[in-house]
């Protein structure tokens, strides 16, 4: 069965790939030589590509893939709705702050995560120390489109739930911005997202060498 956290991307056809992205073996190579070692750890709210962009990352790198909601559904043979449900948000959020740490501190890897993990402090702290956090920053409309079919998020349960989407972008938004790296999710392909990650990264290595910050990458936004 198809991941639904991929359904929001189309499919690979018979395009013609350009020129930029037949360059991914190499850019691969430079990305994961600009991690040294690190782990990347995907944050953002729900909608913003985590997963399907993670994934695709991690087979670029040559990495393992984590998603940190699928890793918290499989130790407590429970749902995301059905712990929340069950436990409330403040529960949860202790269970996926243990997940995160003891994730972390295993060997390099590329990690997903749910979108209020960043937003908890003591989860917060393990993202920060354990690698490399990258936010996928996306707007109201897109995060809308590829969220309002899907009936499984507990926090938009709600008379209105875009309004709801709305109010989270606005409490979490300042606390996104702390991550090390952004990149505009935007409404292109997956392989031309994970491009603009591996890109980011690099720039974000070289800036960082010249005593800069290329904290923040807008490629997406350009690629049509």
């Amino acid at each position: 069965m198809e991941d639904p956290k991929e359904q929001a991307y189309p499919a690979m056809t018979d395009l013609v790939m350009p020129a930029a992205l037949e360059t991914a073996p190499s850019l691969s190579d430079r990305a994961r030589e600009a991690l040294g070692g690190r782990s990347v750890i995907f944050v953002g709210l729900m909608g913003a590509g985590k997963s399907a962009i993670g994934r695709l990352v991690a087979q670029q790198l040559s990495l393992p893939f984590i998603d940190t909601d699928a890793e918290i559904e499989k130790v407590s043979r429970m749902t995301i709705s059905e712990l929340f449900a069950t436990y409330g948000e403040t529960e949860f959020r202790a269970l996926e702050a243990r997940v995160m740490e003891r994730l972390l501190h295993q060997s390099q890897r590329v990690v997903s995560t749910g979108g209020g993990a960043f937003i908890n402090e003591q989860t917060r702290g393990h993202i920060k120390a354990g690698g490399l956090s990258v936010w996928l920053r996306a707007d109201l409309e897109l995060l809308w489109e590829r969220v309002r079919k899907r009936d499984t998020r507990p926090l938009l349960k709600t008379e209105n739930p875009k309004q709801t989407l709305e109010n989270l972008m606005n409490q979490r938004y300042p606390i996104y911005a702390e991550a090390e790296l952004t990149v505009e999710s935007a409404d292109v392909r997956k392989e031309a997202m994970a491009h603009n990650v591996l890109a980011a990264i690099i720039e974000h290595q070289v800036g960082s060498q010249h005593g800069g910050s290329a904290e923040q990458s807008d490629s997406g936004k350009h690629l049509k």
